[in-house]
């Protein structure tokens, strides 16, 4: 029987609802206590899940907590983190891993120095649909790959999001930061580590809406470009043209998608977790589809519409997944997939991209990080409860 982590929770907001839900699927994972900047969000939290609210302060000194979940909004990433990591706590953060690349290297440079864990979201690409086409991808079943495309395209956070204003602040908003890391992860676990990244930007409506909420319908000042549209080249030869944008009300492209010398691929959203897998490997054939609903992290297990507005009504989603594996990995000493340097090197390509679009000079990647294994049904298994 796996041992069940006790974990302290910081950051009460829209996210931890899913974070909670987890419980359900992992069997070494525990939220015991929970904290907030607002006090009164940890009690409501508190309240809700039955357990203990706590200050940022107490439960960060904590003696029974082993594992601080860091879900506070991206420019407060790294002061928990490294506040966690100085605590001697493992940490395991929402992406991004930090705003800026230095606070990154610093996470990293710590939770090393101290032997600790850090680990970092998104863990979609753990699920049914990227593990899918990286096992196509692996058997080159179209062959290699040359080139592709990768789209966000959204009209912004502030449609879902009761508090939408710091994904749109001057030095942490931006769909790069808010939904490069999904995109970005998918890629850097599909064809390696990258190598180079050029960019521009596009700068959208001026002002937004909130659309959810107690604060529904006050508007508030956009601070940072809303549209990024980049070429990374890959270390394995691969160029990427990636948009990410919150400008668009809608289209009719797919997330990803892939080209080989033998082939096509189409790739699920990398913002979940199941999702089929389309190949076509001749002009004018069908594509044929690889599903992923009977794979373990794949199945679907959400039938109706979650305290989360931007959460499909009907979808797999086992956010949290990374969360169970790296404390799989403490346990048994293992290197956990959701690490540091992953997300340091996510992190890498999405500064470099945004230097890229100010500057208009081709940037150089800086990091480097190991190609991620396959996550094996024999390895999921081993953290996911006997009923799932």
């Amino acid at each position: 029987m796996s041992k069940i982590f006790k974990v302290g929770l910081i950051g009460c907001g829209h996210i931890s609802e899913t974070y909670f839900r987890a419980e359900k699927y992992f069997n070494n994972i525990k939220i015991v206590k929970c904290a907030d900047i607002n006090f009164n969000n940890a009690k409501k939290c508190a309240k809700i899940n039955k357990i203990k609210a706590v200050t940022v302060k107490e439960l960060l000194k904590d003696k029974e907590i082993e594992i601080i979940l860091n879900l506070t909004i991206p420019k407060a990433h790294y002061q928990v983190a490294k506040q966690a990591l100085t605590n001697g706590k493992h940490v395991y953060s929402e992406k991004p891993l930090a705003i800026n690349f230095k606070d990154g290297q610093e996470l990293l440079r710590l939770s090393k120095k101290n032997k600790l864990y850090i680990g970092n979201a998104p863990d979609t690409f753990l699920g049914g649909g990227i593990q899918k086409s990286k096992e196509l991808v692996d058997k080159k079943i179209i062959g290699k790959i040359n080139l592709g495309s990768a789209i966000f395209a959204f009209p912004g956070v502030q449609s879902y999001h009761p508090n939408p204003e710091p994904w749109f602040a001057k030095k942490e908003g931006g769909p790069a930061i808010d939904m490069g890391p999904y995109y970005l992860t998918a890629l850097v676990n599909l064809l390696g580590p990258a190598k180079k990244v050029s960019g521009s930007i596009v700068k959208g409506v001026k002002r937004r809406t909130i659309g959810i909420g107690p604060r529904k319908n006050k508007t508030f000042k956009v601070e940072c470009p809303t549209t990024y549209l980049s070429t990374i080249i890959f270390e394995n030869g691969t160029v990427i043209r990636l948009t990410l944008s919150f400008d668009v009300i809608t289209h009719k492209r797919n997330h990803i998608e892939l080209y080989g010398d033998k082939g096509s691929m189409i790739v699920p959203d990398p913002n979940m977790f199941g999702g089929s897998v389309y190949v076509c490997k001749k002009l004018g054939n069908p594509w044929t589809e690889y599903k992923t609903n009977k794979m373990p992290l794949g199945k679907i297990n959400i039938r109706s519409q979650s305290s989360r507005a931007n959460e499909s009504a009907i979808n797999a989603n086992y956010r949290g997944a990374g969360l169970a594996e790296m404390a799989y990995c403490i346990e048994n000493k293992k290197t956990h997939k959701c690490n540091g340097e992953l997300s340091l090197h996510v992190l890498d390509i999405i500064d470099s991209m945004m230097k890229a679009a100010v500057t208009g000079i081709l940037q150089n990647i800086k990091t480097k990080c190991k190609k991620p294994k396959r996550f094996t049904n024999q390895e999921i298994k081993k953290i996911l409860r006997k009923n799932i």
